[in-house]
């Protein structure tokens, strides 16, 4: 499987910096200056991972994320000049993965896509006849072999992210984990953000299935969060 980044940003030293750096570890890169381009570049060359810078001309990074909302299987790292909480928080809640502040270390950036690489590759990766099977939560069904969840016959739009962390909470009802649990487990050891993250991702999690009286996933207040027992069925 080629894996492929687009690197989006309208500072071509930064972009020739962060394009060679990937290709020296292997990686297929194209690369866009604008948030128009990268548009059409997510739809010609098809990435896993995309480093979008936010302030742009023509359409910055977090317009791209709304065009992309309804993507699978891309994930986004933005980059920001900004390094004010309120900005990660749009940055995250707009659908990103992740983020890194400028100026930054270049070998934290390629840690961070490898991270992010290794989750979104697991979609294309063969599944046991254990994974292959459905979580089911009322009218909620988790298919893990072909990552998609769907509610009753509509079909979600979630994040690789947003995936990994319905999965986890639902495949162990009634189990609490702190947020550090699910930040190490959805994140990985290279994520440096704070558990704010996990909390901005079940607030998009709950919106997205429908759980507005926060009924299957529940706050563990002090602590975290689990997911309520199966209404009905379970593992099918």
């Amino acid at each position: 499987m080629n894996r492929k980044v687009l690197v989006v940003d309208d500072e071509s030293s930064i972009v020739s910096a962060i394009a060679y750096a990937l290709r020296r570890e292997g990686y297929e890169v194209e690369t866009a200056n604008d948030g128009e381009e990268a548009l059409v570049k997510v739809a010609s060359f098809h990435p896993q991972v995309m480093i979008l810078d936010v302030m742009m001309p023509k359409l910055d990074g977090y317009g791209v994320c709304r065009r992309l909302e309804d993507r699978e299987d891309i994930g986004i790292i933005l980059l920001t000049v900004k390094n004010e909480l309120v900005d990660k928080i749009v940055g995250l809640e707009m659908g990103a993965d992740d983020y890194m502040t400028k100026p930054f270390e270049i070998r934290e950036l390629l840690a961070r896509v490898k991270a992010l690489m290794r989750r979104v590759e697991k979609t294309s990766q063969p599944q046991d006849d254990a994974k292959s099977q459905a979580i089911v939560n009322g009218a909620l069904r988790i298919h893990v072999a072909h990552r998609t969840v769907t509610v009753g016959e509509e079909k979600l739009d979630l994040t690789p992210k947003e995936f990994d962390l319905l999965t986890i909470l639902m495949s162990n009802p009634e189990r609490v984990y702190t947020r550090d649990d699910l930040l190490d487990r959805v994140w990985g050891m290279e994520y440096a953000g704070g558990t704010r993250t996990v909390d901005i991702h079940i607030q998009r999690l709950r919106k997205k299935i429908g759980d507005t009286d926060q009924q299957m996933l529940q706050t563990v207040y002090g602590i975290g969060y689990k997911a309520a027992a199966p209404e009905a069925g379970g593992m099918s």
